[in-house]
């Protein structure tokens, strides 16, 4: 069993950056199929970027391209997304969702491994 845990959220300005940190214990998540989730209050929880296993893919939602950006460090078994130019907008809290059959999925029930989310504040 993989446990996920972000880091890296808090508060920032409009304009900033943030760099949000997933570590995964227990398993290697080289081949998984990795992404980042954000939910907003009263909103839906939303695809913002994936990768798939082995990194040989990647998908960025049309709303963060240019903005975010997702990589993976099998090193250090984390994956991160970068994110500049924020905006208040982008205030939601981010997940990290995993799943072991690798491939690049982008729908929240295709992930079967799940952080407990980071919050993410942008201020104007």
């Amino acid at each position: 069993q993989v446990l996920l845990v972000e880091s890296g959220g808090g508060l920032v300005q409009a304009g900033g950056s943030l760099r949000l940190a997933c570590a995964a214990s227990g398993r290697s998540i080289g081949t998984y199929g990795m992404a980042w989730f954000r939910q907003a209050p009263g909103k839906e929880r939303e695809l913002v970027a994936a990768l798939g296993g082995y990194g040989s893919m990647t998908y960025n939602a049309d709303s963060f391209k240019g903005r975010f950006t997702m990589t993976r460090d099998n090193a250090k078994n984390t994956v991160y997304l970068q994110m500049n130019s924020l905006k208040p907008d982008d205030t939601a809290v981010y997940y990290c969702a995993g799943d072991q059959r690798g491939g690049l999925r982008i729908g929240a029930d295709q992930y079967n491994c799940w952080g407990q989310g980071t919050q993410v504040t942008v201020s104007s």
